[in-house]
């Protein structure tokens, strides 16, 4: 965990009296996601370890709702382009639902926050510009817009147009980039010039003026007082909105800018473009959730540094995220790192939900007991997890709560099956018949202990009695059992099985 102690340390150096403000925000253009989260965990575990070590901290997460609606998504009803140069807020609800368009998609991280027990204000831009919140910051950027012009042409290394202007002014319920003319700080309005030339008035007080990107970032941070924050890479840029960002904060705000986070994106595994919220390419918050308990989430995140390019799937990422983060739990001489890692994964997790048993093998224990948990625990009783299926017996029904949701929409073919409740005896080669009669034969002499083991090697020693290729013993197993060529380990899985149900099976009088 030396990343977060290296910000913490460095927060408290730099505020060593008074409350810690974290910040977050995104425009709630689309589906929040795993690159999403990434920003607002990261912010929000650095305010959790703030806490941890005595001091006040608070995270703000900024719902930018006056962002311009830009794209409509693909999981949105494209007839939306009509709303399209709308403010967020102003947009309809997809579901006809929800407050508005930002509202409805902004509530799944609210809904999200509640279940990960995140701390995080959610502040609405909308709220506060309407409210008149942003009036000093509007003043004050209007009356040093010759300083914001030689800031961002200078840190940015690019000419602005001579009719750049620092607002956007809503004009027929769209946001537009006109002209700034003047300012009447007694009836707190703007004049600006409107596309045909001609002077508008419009109040900066009830937000219908909104300060432009580069100058209503550090405008925010100025107004909350913002101490630290998480933001992509493609922020960090050299010349980019945090550099130019920095230095309005500082010559016409007055204030430092926070300590700033850059974060790689979350891509899925095998692609190099991050996940689009408008190419509806994502992995929602609300998905992870049904698919991984709070506390694997947070490891995910937080077991590398944010710079780091993380990679996620539903399939083999996920499966070993399960057992990394079981076999961290349970081992008992843990470093400082990784003692303080699984503290902070853990905070506010009432019932840990990862036990020590190998994902794949509780997905398979599942699928053979007819994904019945209590039947599943019976099984593992069985093998060599007997201790741990006896003490975390309330984990690992837990457990396959996610598990049987993964099956339901994630897992992949080849790893589901269900034992066949009848099977064509036809199908079968008089070669295949005769193995299956003989393993019987074997397997009705084990002993009441046999494993895996002991159940691989009785299929093995049919390999110079037969006539069938070793390869074709175990194909033929799976076909009588599960109806596929190919399934879980076969000597592990044949153990799992009710003996009395496995010897009739392969009587074929099942």
């Amino acid at each position: 965990m030396q990343w977060l102690n290296t910000i913490v340390d460095e927060l408290i150096h730099r505020h060593p009296d008074g409350e810690i403000v974290v910040s977050s925000g995104v425009s709630p253009s689309g589906t929040y996601h795993l690159g999403t989260l990434r920003e607002v965990l990261t912010a929000e575990i650095i305010a959790v370890e703030v806490r941890r070590r005595g001091r006040d901290a608070r995270h703000i997460h900024v719902c930018d709702d006056l962002d311009v609606f830009r794209k409509v998504p693909v999981d949105v009803d494209p007839n939306f382009e009509q709303y399209l140069g709308m403010p967020l807020c102003d947009v309809p609800s997809p579901d006809g639902k929800a407050v508005s368009y930002a509202d409805y998609f902004v509530q799944a991280l609210v809904d999200a926050a509640k279940e990960m027990n995140l701390s995080m204000e959610v502040v609405r831009a909308h709220e506060k510009y309407r409210s008149g919140y942003f009036v000093p910051v509007i003043e004050t950027a209007l009356d040093n817009i010759e300083e914001i012009r030689n800031v961002l042409e200078q840190v940015s290394g690019r000419k602005l147009e001579a009719q750049w202007s620092p607002i956007q002014v809503i004009e027929g319920g769209r946001l537009k980039n006109r002209k700034f003319k003047s300012i009447n700080l007694d009836t707190k309005t703007v004049i600006y010039s409107s596309v045909e030339g001609e002077d508008q008035e419009v109040s900066y007080a009830d937000g219908n003026v909104k300060l432009s990107w580069r100058i209503d970032w550090p405008a925010r941070w100025s107004l909350l007082g913002v101490d630290a924050e998480p933001f992509g890479r493609d922020h960090a840029t050299k010349g980019g909105s945090y550099d130019t960002g920095k230095e309005i904060a500082s010559q016409v705000f007055g204030v430092q800018a926070p300590y700033p986070i850059p974060y790689e994106f979350i891509n899925k595994t095998g692609e190099t473009k991050k996940m689009s919220k408008s190419k509806g390419d994502v992995i929602t918050a609300a998905q992870l959730l049904e698919l991984m308990p709070v506390e694997i989430l947070w490891f995910f995140i937080l077991r590398s540094a944010p710079e780091k390019m993380l990679y996620f799937d539903e399939q083999e990422s996920l499966i070993k995220l399960f057992d990394e983060f079981a076999a961290l739990l349970s081992k008992p001489d843990k470093t400082k790192d990784e003692a303080q890692l699984v503290e902070l994964c853990l905070h506010g997790v009432e019932r840990p939900t990862a036990s020590n048993i190998p994902f794949t093998h509780l997905v398979a224990s599942y699928q053979a007991s007819l994904k019945d948990a209590e039947k599943t625990v019976d099984v593992i009783m069985r093998t060599e997890h007997k201790e741990t299926a006896e003490k975390d017996k309330e984990t690992l029904i837990r457990e396959l709560k996610f598990i049987d949701t993964w099956l339901q929409k994630k897992a992949p073919e080849e790893i589901k099956f269900e034992l066949q409740s009848s099977v064509d005896v036809d199908s079968f080669t008089d070669e295949q018949k005769q193995f299956l009669l003989d393993l019987a034969a074997a397997i009705s002499d084990a002993p009441e202990d046999a494993d895996g083991a002991w159940f691989h090697q009785a299929v093995y020693q049919f390999k110079e009695k037969t006539d069938l290729e070793p390869k074709e013993l175990f194909t033929t197993i799976y076909q009588a059992l599960i109806g596929k060529d190919s399934g879980p380990r076969a000597g592990w899985f044949l153990s799992l099985l009710p003996r009395d149900w496995l010897i009739a099976r392969l009587r074929f009088e099942k």
